[in-house]
């Protein structure tokens, strides 16, 4: 993973790809790996140093990822080398309740078995999925991947797009995709600007190892101040991710790891027998993001650059991987009947697609975050009342799983299976 953007100045050489992505995090390489299987070149500019990509030691994140998202990377042949490392959600269970309370009852029940396509999904460690796709691309030959580069300055001009690095370096393309997270300096270079807010909580998220087996069973608990989700990863360990206020979240977040135990373990309960921490321990501050527009001129936004979310329903990376392959399916399109992929009228299609879509979602994980974190005697009625409602429904039961499995609306064909 050589850095040549200073060797391009030296050499005076115009560097050309069709696609300039800029961002390394999973969204950039994964379109990359797409946008090659359609015949396209791309050039990754990551910001992250070359080690972070293949770094092997376990950190404590965790993926959950949507059924949708795993028939596309098995599509870019990623799969079989994650499949040993992936643990399959076979049960989703919802409560309601307090801290030190236990759950209020258990208010909905998801079954894999209740649907034709198998697991509604997996869990997937960063370090396995980041490796993955990182190797697969340094096997392509028609990616470059320029690591501990930053785009300092970007220009649509006529044919394509130009966008210069830290260093001076000039770079070419056809299209420029930002993956830069919710603070895309690509966005913010083209001019888009944001719509959200923030939500006052803070998710902590960490890994924990404990006595008794998961069964492959995810829980996701509600409290007032916040929903805990607990995720199960391969062997008896499960990933944590938890909301609580900001003040909160801080305090407990400067404990020890003894005394952060001592907080998490009335909110965890005891099924699971015992619990340690396993990796680091992180923070995240939660808010709604959305760019006014997911497109520019010649530009493209997906993941977090388009659209940031709560966590509440882990549909954050699923919501990025859609982007990519609903972007590499128009582009794809646009190249077999000889469009020219970066104009206007092509990428509007794309921004059909998916604004729409994640619009919704960040909607209804609004929605579901405000409606149920807080301890309002009413809300509490209603939202128990309601889960019971869906519970005792098969075919609404059945329609929460498909659409927590990527599997409703037009999909992309990266992710048909």
């Amino acid at each position: 993973m050589d850095n040549p953007a200073s060797a391009a100045i030296l050499t005076g050489m115009r560097d050309e790809s069709d696609l300039l992505i800029v961002g390394g995090g999973l969204n950039g390489p994964a379109l990359a790996l797409a946008a090659a299987q359609a015949g396209l070149s791309s050039t990754v500019i990551d910001a992250l140093p070359a080690e972070t990509a293949l770094a092997n030691e376990f950190d404590g994140r965790s993926y959950a990822l949507a059924l949708a998202s795993q028939r596309m990377l098995a599509r870019l042949e990623l799969w079989d080398e994650l499949a040993d490392h992936a643990q399959p959600m076979l049960e989703i269970k919802v409560t309601d309740g307090r801290a030190g309370e236990g759950a209020a009852f258990l208010g909905l029940h998801f079954d894999h078995a209740e649907i034709e396509e198998g697991p509604m999904g997996y869990m997937v460690e960063d370090r396995y999925l980041r490796r993955a796709l990182w190797q697969s691309v340094d096997r392509c030959e028609t990616i470059r991947h320029l690591p501990g580069c930053r785009v300092t300055a970007q220009e649509a001009r006529p044919g394509g797009v130009t966008v210069t690095l830290e260093d001076g370096a000039q770079l070419h393309g056809r299209l420029l995709v930002g993956a830069d997270g919710r603070q895309s300096g690509t966005a913010a270079r083209a001019g888009i600007r944001r719509t959200g807010w923030r939500y006052g909580q803070t998710a902590l998220v960490c890994a924990i190892s404990h006595e008794k087996p998961h069964h492959g069973i995810a829980h996701q608990f509600f409290m007032p101040s916040g929903p805990l989700a607990i995720l199960p990863l391969p062997g008896n360990r499960s990933s944590i991710v938890w909301s609580e206020t900001d003040d909160a979240a801080q305090r407990i977040n400067a404990l020890s790891d003894a005394d952060y135990l001592d907080v998490l373990r009335p909110r965890f309960g005891d099924f699971l027998g015992e619990i340690s921490l396993a990796g680091d321990r992180f923070t995240y501050p939660l808010s709604l993001s959305l760019a006014n527009s997911f497109i520019g001129d010649k530009l493209a936004l997906v993941g977090d650059a388009a659209h940031g979310v709560h966590p509440i329903a882990g549909q954050g990376l699923n919501a990025g991987l859609r982007d990519v392959a609903a972007l590499a399916h128009v582009l794809t399109h646009a190249r077999q009947r000889g469009e020219d992929f970066a104009q206007p009228d092509v990428l509007a299609r794309y921004q059909l697609w998916r604004r729409f879509d994640t619009a919704t979602l960040a909607g209804a994980t609004d929605i579901f975050n405000r409606l149920f974190s807080n301890d309002n005697p009413l809300l509490r009625a209603g939202r128990d009342l309601g889960m019971k409602a869906v519970q005792a429904v098969p075919a609404l039961r059945r329609g929460f799983m498909r659409e927590a499995a990527g599997l409703t609306g037009d999909l992309p064909e990266l992710m048909r299976g």
